[in-house]
């Protein structure tokens, strides 16, 4: 009977723990990797902007080469992070898996987009891009129910649509403003709101 009872208890105590941990999932994601992805493109898009609209620089594309400094950190970050967190939860499994199919899709759009279109690539990749980037946005806010990347997410499939009426030059634009609201102002709430629950 006492072992019944033993069993029970620690039954009932597991399942509390699981939907503290549940509750909790929603306030483990401190907004770093938003804030640095959101800054780095933000930076490369106006960037890319400015060198080829006012100053006719031919090579501008390569301002884009600091997003590898952004994988190269990503990286170091994601592997740190993963030696001091002693537990795992699900909705850390779901938005990491979200994110590393993004990261497929990305790759696989660049270079379909490049051997479809050519030399008309540049003027149709950041369409595709930006609908891209509506997805592990819209889909990380589902799961950690937070209503700012799920606006996100739907903002940046807007931008998209509106992509496709507008010159390709200002389609660098429309990332810049995509990335502002889909990811820096989502990251500064996050980091507020991680700070506030574990202060």
């Amino acid at each position: 009977m006492a072992n019944d009872e033993d069993f029970t208890h620690s039954e009932s105590l597991t399942v509390i723990q699981a939907m503290i941990n549940r509750a909790k999932d929603q306030f483990s994601e401190n907004g770093h990797l938003y804030l640095l992805w959101g800054w780095v493109i933000l930076i490369c898009s106006i960037g890319h902007f400015l060198l080829t609209s006012f100053l006719a620089y031919k090579n501008a594309s390569l301002i884009w080469m600091l997003s590898w400094g952004a994988v190269i950190y990503q990286t170091y970050y994601l592997w740190k992070q993963g030696k001091k967190k002693k537990v795992r939860t699900y909705t850390d499994d779901i938005v990491g898996w979200v994110w590393i199919t993004f990261v497929i899709m990305m790759f696989l759009f660049g270079f379909l987009f490049a051997r479809a279109l050519g030399d008309e690539y540049f003027q149709f990749m950041n369409v595709g891009f930006l609908a891209l980037y509506g997805m592990p946005t819209f889909l990380s806010g589902i799961t950690l129910r937070f209503r700012p990347l799920i606006t996100g997410g739907i903002l940046c499939w807007i931008l998209s649509v509106i992509a496709c009426f507008i010159y390709y030059k200002y389609h660098l634009l429309l990332l810049a403003l995509a990335v502002i609201v889909a990811w820096i102002i989502p990251g500064y709430i996050l980091r507020a709101r991680y700070n506030k629950i574990n202060t």
